[in-house]
């Protein structure tokens, strides 16, 4: 029913522990795992694990797209490496598609401290970057475990549940953002294709950020380019949404 794409950037036991867990869930028919590096991982075997090597790194688009192409089912999830379940978040997941009718879902998502992250936002405006900047409201929304569900304008891509049929019209993730923003971009061409994007806050995701573009100068350069791409691309353009 659901294929699941993880890509590993020498992530090692926190993969392995990953595909365990969703192997655990019957909703999941495939595992596809990217090797964006090269690096010894002890995967378990299952002929629902589908591993693919890279000669060379591929963006995060790139990746899932890759991944997508050899989906078989009905939905597709895009991954991160960083994420580990509190149980088994796709029975509800699939309800609240059922209930809503949306294209894309995604749970809540904490912090290992149990903190709710940022990860059902407004779209990134000037006004809102620049808000953010003085330390004030960031765009995200108010959300509490247990919540019922609710229309965010965009989710974040560390865990997205698609109908795999909305994705291929989509035409996948925009690679030309090579890292950050392709969610807030996916999001924004959901909704103007007249669907829906949904948040699901009666399930729950950890999440163990490394915030790469706060301590990397070269994440950071990817971060402020992917900015620019999507102001670009979206300016002015935003769609009507819910």
């Amino acid at each position: 029913m659901i294929a699941v794409s993880i890509v590993s950037h020498g992530h090692g036991a926190m993969v392995e522990e990953l595909i365990r867990a969703t192997l655990c869930c019957p909703e999941v028919g495939q595992v596809i795992v990217t090797l964006n590096i090269s690096e010894p991982l002890n995967i378990v075997s299952s002929d629902r694990v589908l591993l693919i090597e890279n000669a060379l790194p591929k963006g995060f688009g790139a990746n899932h797209n890759a991944a997508f192409a050899l989906c078989q089912q009905p939905f597709f999830c895009p991954l991160n490496p960083d994420i580990a379940f509190l149980g088994n978040p796709f029975p509800e997941l699939l309800k609240g598609i059922a209930r809503s009718g949306a294209a894309l879902i995604a749970p809540l998502v904490v912090s290992p401290f149990g903190g709710v992250e940022d990860s059902m936002r407004r779209f990134p405006t000037l006004r809102s970057l620049a808000t953010k900047a003085l330390g004030r409201y960031d765009g995200r929304y108010l959300v509490y475990a247990g919540e019922a569900d609710f229309c965010p304008e965009w989710v974040a891509g560390m865990f997205m549940l698609f109908r795999s049929e909305v994705f291929a019209r989509l035409n996948g993730f925009d690679e030309r953002f090579f890292l950050y923003y392709e969610d807030v971009d996916i999001c924004v061409r959901v909704w103007r294709q007249g669907l829906k994007v949904v948040a699901c806050p009666r399930v729950s995701v950890v999440h163990d950020a490394r915030r790469d573009s706060r301590r990397s100068l070269r994440h950071l350069r990817w971060h402020l380019a992917s900015m620019g791409r999507y102001f670009w691309k979206h300016w002015g353009r935003l769609p009507r949404y819910c």
